[in-house]
């Protein structure tokens, strides 16, 4: 548990600047108004539009919001805090099976552009699964880039797991067939498979997609598959704006956040979540393979608004 509550500080600490922007904003509109009518909720409104929550989660959270108020008796808006708080978790949660592909032999596609972290993702994910006892074999199918191959191989050897890599310039869905050969033969239970992030010329990302994807089908169809994007938080609007283009040429099924300890727009984890409809399952806060932890919308929330959690003062005592 150690490890895991040292993320929540990390995450508190990383998440004060979107803090600052969201919530000293929001305690001035709780404080400042005697009373819950249409202008307290369109000063709630400019606010968390402004924290990159974006418009559709803003107004489901806001309908959510005024159902609670009603529903309480709620006059004080002083006391639309927490229930603030509770609205924002609502719109947040991951869902049942957000990681079945932990428990199933499976292929985990990482896409995103360059620059947002995500060959450190698939090192730090090949990490995380290895230490849970899984057999992992990664699949270093982004050719495109010189360094990337290096990198991943560096993450490997950290992780201890095996790498199937191409040379620079080599076909990408010839690495993916030997990876995928490797697996089988090797019996991994995971295969993470680390694609070229080229969003600006996107018929040649749909093109190697829909090439790995052939492959997978034919190659090993029974290994169950996960699509993450990677997002840089610090990009806010834009990380959405990518996130949707990813969405046209290839099914996400989750979404990882890095970077979210530098950033004053950490709302935007609500905004994807809502407007995509895919869930944030990984969040990043730093640079070693623990700053990588599955997204608990509880406490990011918590983390967000510095609710102390009773648990952490409990956990003392045990």
């Amino acid at each position: 548990m150690a490890e895991k509550k040292g993320f929540f500080s990390r995450l508190v600490a990383g998440l004060k600047k979107t803090r600052d922007n969201i919530v000293s904003g929001m305690d001035s509109i709780f404080h400042g108004f005697s009373k819950i009518d249409d202008e307290f909720y369109e000063e709630l409104e400019e606010i968390l539009i402004m924290g990159d929550l974006g418009v559709r989660a803003t107004e489901e959270i806001l309908d959510n919001l005024k159902d609670k108020v009603k529903e309480n008796h709620v006059k004080d808006p002083m006391d639309c805090k927490q229930l603030l708080i509770d609205s924002i978790k609502e719109q947040m949660q991951v869902g049942e099976t957000a990681y079945r592909f932990e428990n199933e032999k499976s292929v985990v596609l990482v896409i995103g552009v360059n620059g947002v972290g995500k060959t450190t993702t698939v090192g730090k994910l090949a990490g995380k699964l290895k230490a849970q006892g899984k057999r992992v074999i990664i699949a270093g199918a982004d050719t495109f880039r010189a360094a990337a191959g290096d990198q991943l191989k560096e993450w490997a050897n950290r992780s201890g797991v095996d790498m199937i890599g191409g040379t620079e310039g080599a076909d990408p869905g010839s690495v993916v067939f030997d990876a995928t050969a490797a697996a089988k033969a090797r019996n991994a239970d995971v295969l993470l498979v680390d694609t070229a992030g080229r969003l600006h010329n996107k018929k040649n990302l749909m093109n190697e997609l829909g090439k790995i994807n052939r492959i997978l089908e034919k190659e090993y169809p029974d290994a169950y598959r996960e699509t993450l994007v990677v997002l840089d938080a610090t990009t806010g609007q834009n990380a959405l704006v990518q996130a949707k283009e990813f969405s046209d040429v290839a099914k996400i099924s989750g979404i990882v956040l890095t970077k979210m300890d530098g950033t004053a727009k950490g709302g935007i984890a609500v905004a994807i979540q809502s407007e995509l409809g895919v869930p944030v399952k990984y969040i990043g806060v730093g640079e070693t393979i623990d700053d990588l932890q599955k997204f608990d919308p509880d406490e990011f929330v918590n983390a967000l608004f510095d609710v102390k959690k009773e648990e952490e003062s409990d956990a003392d005592v045990g």
